[in-house]
């Protein structure tokens, strides 16, 4: 069971005189919908800049929310610490959405989000017709989707880290069961679509955030699912890749790698930029043990009709072995996550 987090009196006093002004209610409100900008604040709220700055400062003193860097945009989100997030949300949830000031500022954040959506929407067009090309080789989305919900179970957590996050589909897909997302990626315009997405489903609960996957701008011992999706066939050094995905988990916590098996499609390193044919059982279990993780199950999707002319996805769940270390045992939920 999620315990609740305590806060120490003289900081509960700072958080309560932090967010006791409208304005900064107001931000808080909007922040709990989604990242936003300063311009994007600035445009809801109809005050100057620097007073929004004003504002966003005296927060982030508070650590109420939080700020980072994504080229030259700096982005705020609701802090990542459990107390601080638990008492925005309480507060939000006690404010009246039919009031006039409030309505007004979620329309002007609606216009905003048709905005990104449709920026995405033009970004995902002119790629659309590549991803497809791939698409087509390899077993439908929804049944390696099923098999992931499978294999992590219905279980609740409270954070996870999708690294190469794309367009964000497995932090949609994983959403009911976390109570707080982030997906990292290297590219804009996929943090783009992967935000779009996000909000279209209404997903408040995730963020994602510019960052390498080889030194993800996140916490470590922190999260309990770390999934790295169709990204390790880009990557010169997986392995790497795999091990500091590893340093994110907390004890216990788990890895989810989801690529494809061995192939000869030389195409895909011609045309896509695939640095790796595939990746093999042996090489993967190796890396994994290399990382301290121990491998739990793999799965396994085949095309259908002939295997050679298409792509084999396979799906590698691990743990972090800590807990084994600490005690010498495995507890039973460890051992197999049931479904």
């Amino acid at each position: 069971m999620l315990t609740r987090p305590a806060i120490q009196l003289d900081q509960m006093v700072d958080t309560l005189k932090a967010a006791a002004e409208t304005s900064r209610l107001r931000i808080l409100v909007l922040l709990s919908q989604g990242d936003l900008t300063v311009t994007d604040l600035t445009e809801i709220l109809g005050q100057s800049q620097p007073r929004v700055s004003r504002h966003l400062k005296l927060l982030l003193e508070a650590q109420l929310i939080a700020r980072y860097q994504e080229g030259s945009w700096a982005y705020f989100r609701l802090s990542d610490m459990d107390a601080a997030r638990e008492f925005v949300e309480g507060v939000v949830a006690r404010l009246d959405r039919a009031d006039p000031v409030i309505d007004r500022d979620l329309e002007r954040l609606s216009a905003i989000k048709r905005r990104r959506e449709e920026r995405a929407a033009e970004y995902f067009s002119r790629n659309a017709a590549s991803w497809d090309e791939i698409r087509s080789l390899h077993v439908p989305d929804k049944a390696v989707e099923e098999g992931l919900r499978k294999l992590v179970g219905k279980r609740p957590f409270q954070s996870m880290v999708d690294l190469g996050t794309g367009t964000g589909r497995l932090l949609e897909l994983f959403a009911p069961l976390y109570q707080r997302g982030v997906g990292i990626d290297l590219s804009r315009e996929m943090l783009a679509v992967a935000r779009a997405n996000l909000e279209r489903a209404g997903i408040a609960n995730a963020q994602v955030r510019l960052g390498d996957i080889a030194a993800p701008p996140v916490e470590r011992d922190a999260h309990d699912l770390v999934t790295i999706h169709q990204v390790l066939h880009f990557i010169d050094r997986p392995g790497v890749a795999i091990r500091e995905a590893a340093r994110l988990l907390r004890p216990s916590g788990r890895l989810l790698i989801v690529d494809f098996a061995p192939h000869g499609h030389e195409f895909l390193r011609e045309e896509h930029a695939h640095m790796r044919l595939g990746l093999a059982d042996g090489q993967v279990a190796e890396w994994l043990d290399e990382a301290e993780l121990d491998l739990v199950d793999v799965m396994e999707f085949a095309p259908r009709g002939e295997a050679d002319k298409g792509l084999t996805v396979k799906v590698w769940l691990a743990r972090d072995r800590r807990i084994q270390i600490a005690d010498g045992t495995v507890p039973a939920d460890a051992q197999k996550e049931t479904a």
